[in-house]
């Protein structure tokens, strides 16, 4: 597992609840269902049909939530990045649009419901999430965002310049969109909550057990591990950017993007009171993302893309987080210490939607989540289960496609789409006459 970014560094391994009791598969066994790769998709999709009867056996070649569901930032906001939802009706298409639309929207719905129901200890909060307006030309097309996702059930506003800085403590926004049903979470401590509720379910979950093939026998599919084997009905591939081996081509339907996230020490009292005083998760608004809130301990967990010495430079790096922070926050006056760094992994995809392959009769795969983290990867869930269940393909809120290779470009446009947006932001917040944070 060389080729990804260590994980026994993240904030989240020092500070989740203990993973559940597991062992590697060896031997032979049957399952109904064979689901391979223990983060959000695998969990929630196993969790799913256990609950209806199904028979499951989960393989993870590490430990439930070794990959994006272990080290992603914790931020839970149930919207689309990269589209509005008039573009995404445009590229997706309907009713494939509309039915994703729906289920992303409502993916706190479900988050905030297995949590509750299994009594998940992951420092859940849900006080909402503010996307800034960096420059007054903005504002309209917030409020354009605010119409678009209210029209189908979202519960969000569009705050003025006094009530942004009420709520989140900067002085240095216009305004800004408020969606009140995002959250936060320790990312590990959920998907270890839901590896546990999988067992309790009466799923089955082996970890250390890393597939290496798939093939048919007698009419079933035999899913090969190094000391054991599942046969199984039907197999369900969520390994997203972390995919080795298993199927073949398979982790070739994306490319993978390094993002990196920092946790400065618990930050004083005093600076709580007045930054983030409703412990809401805070985007700047701008392309080139900062992306921060806090922890249970009462540390910032911020969030940002390598770009240039950004990311390589660790020294630098820290120095571009504390004086972005900072200037979002001149209240601030304690030294800012960066006490833990780590970084991800994102399976990319050219429209940022996940995509659906099927592999063969009784197979499928789900990649190209393309960062989108906690409620995405839990709401995908109910579409590989309902697909195990027999839903009809035409009924399903994805459509299933034959497996094809990301473009080659995808190799380097997501960095200069950043190098982009940092151009245009900059750009207009000149022209607007709008004051530029550090290293922007």
């Amino acid at each position: 597992m060389s080729r990804f970014s260590p994980f026994d560094t993240t904030l989240w391994f020092a500070t989740a609840a203990p993973a559940p009791a597991t062992r590697s598969l060896e031997g032979r066994v049957t399952a109904d269902v064979c689901v391979v790769g223990a983060g959000y998709t695998g969990l929630t999709t196993a969790l799913d049909l256990v609950k209806k009867g199904v028979n499951v056996v989960l393989l993870e070649a590490q430990e439930a939530g070794f990959g994006g569901s272990g080290r992603n930032a914790g931020h839970s906001t149930p919207t689309f990045t990269y589209y509005s939802l008039p573009d995404l009706r445009k590229v997706l298409g309907e009713p494939w649009a509309e039915r994703l639309i729906h289920r992303q929207t409502r993916a706190n719905d479900r988050v905030s419901g297995m949590i509750r129901e299994y009594q998940i200890q992951c420092e859940w909060q849900q006080n909402g999430y503010v996307q800034g307006a960096y420059r007054p030309g903005i504002i309209p097309a917030l409020e354009q965002k605010m119409r678009d996702y209210n029209a189908v059930g979202a519960k969000t506003r569009v705050l003025d310049k006094a009530e942004v800085e009420s709520l989140t403590g900067t002085p240095r926004l216009y305004g800004g969109w408020y969606h009140t049903e995002g959250g936060h979470v320790n990312p590990l401590g959920y998907a270890r909550g839901l590896a546990r509720a999988v067992l309790q379910e009466g799923g089955i979950i082996h970890t250390s057990s890393k597939v290496s093939n798939v093939a048919r026998e007698n009419g079933k599919w035999l899913v090969q591990t190094d000391r054991g084997a599942v046969l199984a009905d039907k197999v369900i591939f969520s390994t997203g950017a972390y995919t080795v081996e298993g199927w073949p081509k398979l982790d070739q339907t994306f490319k993978i993007m390094k993002v990196f996230v920092a946790a400065t020490q618990p930050l004083s009292d005093e600076t709580r009171k007045s930054v983030l005083p409703q412990n809401t998760t805070m985007h700047d608004g701008r392309g080139d993302i900062y992306v921060y809130k806090y922890n249970a301990e009462g540390r910032i967990v911020a969030s940002m893309f390598p770009m240039g010495r950004r990311g390589r430079d660790m020294d630098y790096t820290r120095q571009v987080m504390s004086d972005r922070l900072k200037w979002m926050h001149p209240q601030i006056k304690e030294d800012i210490r960066w006490e833990y760094f780590w970084f991800g992994e994102l399976d990319m995809q050219r429209h940022t939607i996940p995509r659906l392959y099927g592999l063969a009769p009784g197979v499928i795969a789900l990649t190209g989540l393309s960062g989108r983290g906690v409620p995405t990867g839990s709401m995908l869930g109910g579409i590989l289960s309902e697909w195990a269940l027999g839903v009809p393909e035409k009924d399903l809120s994805l459509p299933i496609e034959p497996l094809a290779a990301a473009p080659l470009y995808m190799s380097f446009a997501p960095a200069m789409m950043l190098r982009y947006y940092r151009h245009m932001d900059r750009k207009a917040s000149i022209r607007d006459g709008a004051p530029l944070p550090p290293h922007a």
